[in-house]
């Protein structure tokens, strides 16, 4: 699937051994994330690293006289957990910062963010439910969303119109129609071996829960129904060969695939259609989108994994102006200016923004030049997506050393050595231990 493929570049982050009650306990801490002149303007740091986000900081100086950003571009969401580790501990965090609703609870659990809730609950219904859920931990707002990802297929219409296919509505038909392009030397869908996303949103998608938190402690399950419904799709597309195997190590040749046909299929979201758009050479026209396959009986649900590309603003507990850190964080994610600025992929980031009421936004998140005749319609499949979001997922404290271990042993699922359900025992032992080795709470 690897729609999430890019951004899985995690930081061996370590996470203090705490009790639940320290989960969202406010470490003391200095007012260096910024800086106060009593005779000018609050001055607050703000770290990010998407494109466009100077641009918006200038435009938020020249329109606010007392409160001002100072901005950092950092490297990349790899290297902001380090820098922002580094500084968490040096007591000089930034006010504000950029990161993915995967890291929050771990920053959390460190005492690293703010609860801002009383501040920005008033805006929640200027957001979409999905964007919103990612910047919560047990019912606490911590961040601000600033970009959503809306999920969907899309698919080659002349292959499916020549072999006499319709689009995928459920994972059963996918399957099917995967059995049928067999046939033909096409597969349906991309396995990489080296990207376990595709397991973790289709058990996002199924209700699966692999992390929630019970009492005082943390509950793991990586074997409730869920996750094993995921298992049973996944499983089968392996063992019948419907999946390509293509690391997007080599990504020219992983768009080749898509582009020449022997690839027939893609789950993904917007900002995925530029890499598409820049590599093709033969298909343009032939692409269109449809809804993300439902498990059979099943209402349209989405997975949230894939509101990432930079989808927070966060404050520090370190942040002596909270109140203002978490107004300015608002005033990015909603003045019209800011959000037209990073939604554009010549300023910006070319992600859809976050905001409940986006729609006007969905035209050029799409190509025109990819769907031709199938674009007018897929701007609806992109709208309704949105409201099918998944808001009841949860990131573990050790989010970030499980996705690791996850994606160390994906490959042996994708090469036939274990099975999907083996994956998930082996997570299920491994998650465990790793959380009490923490000195954790955990229940599993």
């Amino acid at each position: 699937m690897n729609f999430t493929s890019r951004r899985r570049r995690f930081a061996q982050t370590a996470v203090a051994g705490i009790a639940l009650t320290g989960l969202l306990a406010a470490c003391g801490g200095s007012d260096s994330g910024d800086d106060t002149d009593s005779s000018g303007p609050v001055t607050l740091d703000f770290w990010g690293w998407a494109n466009g986000q100077e641009a918006v900081v200038k435009a938020f100086n020249a329109s606010h006289k007392d409160v001002q950003l100072k901005y950092t571009k950092i490297t990349d969401q790899l290297t902001m957990q380090k820098q922002l580790s580094n500084a968490v501990k040096a007591k000089n965090a930034p006010c504000l910062l950029q990161n993915t609703g995967e890291y929050v609870t771990s920053w959390v659990a460190q005492g690293a963010l703010a609860d801002i809730s009383k501040y920005v609950e008033s805006s929640k219904g200027k957001f979409n439910s999905g964007s919103w859920a990612t910047g919560q931990v047990q019912g606490k707002t911590y961040g601000v969303p600033t970009a959503s990802a809306p999920a969907f297929t899309i698919y080659r219409t002349d292959l499916f119109k020549k072999y006499g296919l319709k689009a995928p509505t459920t994972w059963d038909d996918f399957i099917a129609a995967g059995k049928v392009l067999k046939k033909h030397d096409i597969k349906i869908t991309n396995y990489a071996g080296e990207d376990p996303s595709t397991l973790e949103v289709l058990a996002m998608q199924a209700g699966a829960h692999w992390y929630a938190i019970d009492g005082n402690a943390w509950k793991v399950n990586f074997q409730d129904e869920g996750s094993l419904k995921a298992a049973k799709v996944i499983q089968e597309i392996i063992d019948n060969d419907l999946n390509a195997k293509l690391s997007f190590a080599d990504y020219a040749a992983v768009q080749r695939s898509f582009d020449n046909g022997d690839t027939a299929t893609r789950q993904i979201s917007t900002w995925q259609m530029s890499g598409m758009v820049q590599n093709f050479t033969k298909s343009f026209g032939d692409w269109a989108l449809s809804p993300w396959p439902t498990f059979a009986g099943e209402a349209a649900r989405t997975p949230a994994g894939t509101n990432q590309s930079g989808n927070l603003t966060l404050v520090s507990e370190q942040c002596e102006h909270q109140e203002q850190a978490a107004e300015a964080a608002l005033w990015m994610s909603t003045d019209p200016g800011a959000v037209k600025t990073m939604a554009s992929p010549e300023t910006g980031s070319g992600v859809m923004p976050a905001l409940a009421d986006s729609d006007s936004y969905v035209p050029e998140a799409i190509s025109e030049k990819l769907l031709g005749k199938n674009y007018d319609p897929a701007q609806q499949i992109v709208k309704d997506s949105l409201s099918t979001v998944t808001t009841d997922w949860t990131f573990g404290p050790n989010w970030t050393a499980m996705f690791t271990e996850l994606q160390s042993q994906w490959g042996k699922v994708v090469s036939k050595k274990q099975t999907v359900t083996d994956l998930l025992a082996h997570m299920q032992e491994w998650t465990v231990k790793d959380l009490k080795s923490r000195g954790i709470n955990v229940k599993g």
